[in-house]
Order: C-alpha cells, then structure tokens, then sequence
C-alpha cells in the first residue's frame, strides 16, 4: 500500500518541479546588466582613445571642423551626420584607422589593441546617433483655435 502512495507523490513532484523551480532570468537579467555595462565601459575607453589620437583633426563632436584642418586645408567628413559613414562598413574603417589614408597617421598597435580600434569604429558611429536624437527643425505650431458657431461648442 505505501508503494503505490510513494509513487504517485513522485509523479507529483516530478510534474511540479518545472514550476517549483525559478526560472533561469533572474541570471539573464544580471548577465544582461553586465553586457550593458561592459559595453559601457568599452565606448568609455574608445571616447578616451578618440580624445587622446583623434579629436584633434576631427573634433571634440566628431563634426571634422577644426583649427588644424583648417590650417592643413583638409576637408573632413562630419560624423555628426549618419549619412556620411553610411557608405562605409565598419571593416573599412577599422582599415582607414589602422593603416591611416592620405595625411591621416595610422593608429599605432601598440597605442590601440585591435579591439580598442574596433571600440573605436563604434564610437565613432555613435556621434552620428547622438546627433540623430535631435529634431532638426522645431515641431510646426498647431493653427490657433477658430470661434466656434454656438454656444458651448
């Protein structure tokens, strides 16, 4: 008699296991957090290499208007706007980075690891995105109210 009782409270928590049991997301959602933040981090050190190697042709907002492209009478794309990295994928311009193009110096291997410079090319088209969030003109003002023909109306 008992063992007929024992094996049916088997098959019962064996049923309710998968819902006594909590679920994997809690582990997701910290994994998910630390993704983020790792991502974080790395666009923050991409912003410091571009600081440190880049914003001095290129500008501080990635816009290309400097005093020392002026100076060397170089025309610079503005990467404030997506369309002017559209064209290019991000192996172009790992390239462009990594072996420099016409007075532009190559980024130095030993000043960025090669996945600096891939965090590089990310930042860089985050100026782009930035700038997209912005309206670029001001909403239309709605039409003033005209009278209406009754009254309550």
């Amino acid at each position: 008699m008992l063992k007929p009782f024992k094996l049916l409270s088997a098959i019962t928590v064996l049923a309710l296991a998968p819902l006594l049991i909590p679920a994997a997301s809690p582990q997701t959602g910290s994994t998910a957090k630390s993704s983020a933040r790792s991502a974080n981090e790395t666009l923050v050190k991409a912003k410091a290499v571009y600081q440190r190697d880049c914003a001095l042709c290129h500008g501080d907002s990635g816009d290309g208007k400097t005093d020392l492209g002026k100076d060397m009478q170089l025309t610079m794309a503005d990467w404030t706007d997506p369309k002017s990295l559209a064209n290019q994928t991000d192996q172009q311009l790992f390239s462009i980075i990594r072996n420099g193009k016409d007075k532009m110096p190559s980024e130095d291997p030993g000043r960025a690891k090669d996945d600096e410079v891939h965090a590089l090319v990310a930042y860089i088209r985050s100026l782009a995105k930035d700038q997209a969030a912005t309206p670029a003109a001001p909403a239309a003002t709605p039409a003033p109210a005209t009278a209406s023909s009754g009254p309550g109306h």
